[in-house]
């Protein structure tokens, strides 16, 4: 729910997002060993924004998750941890300029506003490879990562998956999206 420019969330969103924050926390204490949720719910009360931001990548079948903690800024780091690229963003190719170049069989929308609506980052190759130490992700879908400007600027970009037991970088039009390819997004709270 968007309250004029501030996006907050019911008490009844809040409460079932909590829930579902925490129940996935313990189950996956190899993902954040050193964490306790209690501080980290504390962070996410004081933190509406960001804890809408949460429930976006929630609704969209990302399953955030507590992936690490940064001392000196004091951020827990958030990353999607569903078992496959989020169903409810793929089918999306990269960015404006790529869904706008299409002449045909346009989708419904692009991996950065996407990101941007929900304000959360594009994983970076090297968190994507970070990501996969604490489980294995992606092994039937593949998800868009951060695209350094020369690739893009040549009309491409890359994306991630985890096959035969290792991480591989591959390239694409930008223009291009597939049913099995959405993307991860990363949160500082």
């Amino acid at each position: 729910m968007t309250k004029g420019n501030k996006k907050e969330l019911t008490l009844d969103q809040r409460e079932e997002l909590f829930e579902a924050l925490k129940t996935r926390f313990e189950i996956n204490m190899n993902r954040h060993e050193d964490l306790e949720w209690a501080k980290v719910q504390a962070k996410l009360e004081i933190n509406t924004e960001k804890l809408w931001s949460l429930h976006e990548m929630e609704r969209t079948a990302g399953e955030p998750d507590v992936v690490g903690y940064d001392k000196e800024k004091d951020e827990y780091i958030f990353y999607d941890c569903s078992a496959e690229s989020p169903k409810g963003r793929r089918s999306v190719c990269y960015d404006w300029e790529a869904l706008e170049s299409r002449k045909k069989h346009k989708p419904d929308n692009n991996v950065i506003d996407m990101a941007t609506d929900m304000g959360i980052e594009l994983l970076t190759e090297e968190q994507y490879r970070a990501l996969q130490k604490l489980g294995d992700f992606d092994m039937k879908s593949s998800s868009w990562v951060q695209t350094p400007a020369n690739i893009r600027k040549l009309g491409g970009a890359v994306f991630c998956d985890y096959r035969y037991g290792q991480v591989f970088l591959y390239h694409n039009g930008a223009d291009s999206y597939y049913g099995a390819r959405g993307f991860r997004g990363s949160l500082r709270v």
